[in-house]
């Protein structure tokens, strides 16, 4: 084993002389790998500086060409989507407001005077917010019509993280299920309304719906759950003042 020596150490017989010329050769062959290493590296960088550059280009192109698209394409096409939208709103809020329901709920659908529907806004702008919102109306409009699987379908398709819209829409497709007498599957949905939001109009909604459901599965224990948490949290809600003939059925069918 080669020992350690100080500079200007001079090997005084052969043994030393041999481990001198060992440790210089060591040292040479590191720096010769280290030399070869960096020499291959610098080749190899030479050899495709081409496709380095392609690939540095590309990936500039790329991030460029997403900003270009929410500038001048995603941004636009958003802003298109909602004013090409606002007739088939006008049907729909006409239609719950008026009497002529059914008529005005399928020009919300399908469009009028040369007028694109919702159907249209989610065929034509389906990845802008406005396309995403149409299958809310969409939704809902075919629930009013009384076609619940389009109802359960375009409500489905709906996402929102708005503390309203978002309960109701999952509150709409329980209804879409009670009405295909699916009751388990309007139950999970209801319960899903529920643990949406807390407020004071979709909560004491869906926990009726909830416990009117629960009943009719036998689930008296559940119902109750539901019902006295109206009582408890709303008792200044509508829903209230049913709640209270609801617990006396669910406590004597227990």
């Amino acid at each position: 084993m080669a020992t350690y020596k100080k500079r200007g150490y001079k090997p005084k017989n052969k043994k030393e002389k041999i481990e001198a010329i060992e440790d210089n050769s060591t040292t040479a062959e590191v720096f010769n790998t280290l030399d070869e290493s960096a020499s291959k590296t610098e080749e190899w960088v030479i050899k495709n500086q081409n496709y380095i550059f392609g690939v540095v280009g590309i990936v500039a192109v790329v991030v460029l060409g997403i900003m270009g698209y929410n500038r001048f394409i995603s941004e636009p096409a958003a802003k298109e989507a909602m004013n090409e939208m606002y007739q088939a709103q006008t049907y729909f809020n006409e239609a719950v407001n008026g009497s002529d329901q059914d008529s005005l709920f399928t020009l919300s659908l399908n469009g009028g005077e040369g007028k694109y529907g919702m159907l249209d806004i989610i065929d034509e702008y389906g990845s802008t917010p406005a396309g995403n919102l149409a299958n809310y109306y969409a939704g809902m409009a075919y629930l009013n019509l009384k076609d619940y699987q389009n109802a359960i379908t375009y409500l489905s398709n709906f996402s929102s993280d708005d503390k309203m819209l978002s309960p109701i829409a999952k509150g709409g497709i329980g209804d879409a299920f009670v009405q295909l007498n699916q009751l388990e599957d309007g139950l999970d949905y209801y319960e899903q309304a529920i643990k949406d939001n807390t407020n004071d109009f979709t909560t004491p909604l869906y926990l009726l719906k909830a416990a009117k459901v629960a009943i009719d599965l036998g689930s008296y224990e559940v119902a109750l759950t539901y019902l006295n948490r109206i009582k408890d949290e709303f008792a200044s809600s509508n829903e209230a003042s049913e709640a209270d003939v609801l617990i006396g059925m669910a406590e004597a069918k227990q």
